[in-house]
């Protein structure tokens, strides 16, 4: 991963993998997190959220791994079928466990997390995931100007500096929102942006 080439290819965000369930943690993070920052990118973490692990420890596990001693913008939970545990929570049970990480995520880095959510889980849990921001995943369609942050438009797109497949994202209100999002207290962060159409680039890196 070469961040000074990413950061010159029209991309002026970066959300990493940091953990995956209970104590999962990607090896690369920490390097990619610093090397992205140094890039003038700004950075966030996101944790893959599993079916057969309590909320609390994935939240410990996240805390544990993320700093909190620089600009980041908002924690991301990702909430998706593919590559999750086999059995599937039901939305009482779901909303119980991703409560118990919310909480102290949010606590723990002063801003609402957002939700990544496929268009299958978001079916399966629609009353579970309103009242906090979405990252929409629609690679077929636009998804309007209605209640989303990021907009994943792809997921085999290529970058300058990456070597294999990226997903390719766009944040929806251009560098005033980038600003906002990086530094804003919990109340700052909207969960609608419809009168910010503008547009920039950033992606998820797995």
């Amino acid at each position: 991963m070469d961040w000074q080439r990413v950061a010159a290819d029209d991309v002026a965000f970066a959300v990493i993998k940091a953990t995956e369930g209970g104590d999962h943690v990607d090896n690369a993070f920490d390097a990619n997190l610093r090397e992205a920052r140094v890039a003038g990118l700004a950075v966030g973490a996101y944790h893959f959220f599993t079916f057969c692990r309590p909320g609390a420890d994935q939240a410990k596990n996240f805390i544990s791994v993320v700093p909190r001693d620089q600009p980041l913008l908002p924690p991301v939970v990702d909430i998706e079928f593919v590559g999750n545990c086999p059995r599937r929570p039901s939305p009482e049970e779901l909303n119980v466990e991703l409560s118990a990480f919310l909480g102290p995520v949010e606590a723990a880095f002063g801003k609402t997390a957002i939700l990544y959510v496929t268009d299958e889980a978001a079916r399966a849990y629609a009353g579970q995931i309103v009242g906090r921001p979405h990252w929409v995943r629609s690679l077929a369609l636009w998804p309007g100007h209605d209640d989303w942050i990021y907009w994943q438009y792809h997921d085999s797109g290529r970058v300058d500096g990456v070597s294999g497949d990226v997903d390719l994202n766009v944040l929806q209100g251009g560098q005033e929102m980038l600003t906002t999002l990086f530094a804003a207290p919990p109340e700052s962060i909207p969960s609608e942006t419809r009168e910010h159409p503008e547009r920039i680039q950033g992606h998820r890196f797995r």
